[in-house]
């Protein structure tokens, strides 16, 4: 017997390509006492969607140049050897592997790779919808949440504190905000 097939309402099957400009791509680490957010501000990618949504893909890559933390001293030691190390790793990519419907929320699985390793990672991911723009186009949106180590991704720099504490945590938690153009 086979699975019924999967599909979001009103979304159809095609390309849709990120529109950076009304998309987001945001983190939050721990950095102190307090949690530090960033973003990155040159990032794209498209989703092609199947008629069945499990067998649809995605690809998107990320400048790890355009990290921007509101502190450029910050943002220039991320981008270093000693952090994301942009120079010899210039983009993280995330590559679909699966999609499946957790009882009307999604699950989107794919390989992570930054500074050079690849892991695979989940994403919780929220559709928001599909609708036409003002612009002759029609839009999907879609929210994704995730968390990672950065150890598992090969980035271990840190400063220790007094009592055992260290300046940066090892979970950093992703927040996508995204809107796809349909292509075709």
């Amino acid at each position: 017997m086979t699975a019924p097939t999967v599909t979001l309402p009103g979304q159809t099957a095609g390309i849709w390509a990120i529109d950076p400009g009304h998309s987001e791509v945001s983190f939050t680490v721990r950095h102190l006492m307090s949690k530090v957010r960033g973003t990155f501000t040159d990032f794209s990618g498209e989703v092609v969607v199947a008629d069945d949504l499990r067998r649809s893909t995605a690809h998107a890559q990320i400048a790890i140049a355009s990290v921007d933390t509101r502190n450029e001293q910050r943002d220039t030691h991320l981008r270093s050897p000693e952090i994301l190390h942009a120079e010899r790793h210039p983009h993280m990519t995330f590559q679909v592997t699966g999609v499946r419907d957790d009882g009307g929320d999604y699950v989107v699985a794919g390989d992570l790779t930054i500074a050079g390793v690849t892991r695979p990672v989940e994403l919780a991911v929220e559709f928001l919808g599909v609708d036409a723009d003002p612009w002759g186009g029609i839009r999907a949106g879609f929210c994704a949440t995730t968390q990672i180590s950065r150890k598992n991704f090969g980035i271990d720099f840190n400063i220790p504190l007094e009592g055992d504490k260290l300046l940066l945590g090892d979970k950093i938690d992703i927040q996508l905000e995204i809107q796809a153009v349909r292509q075709n």
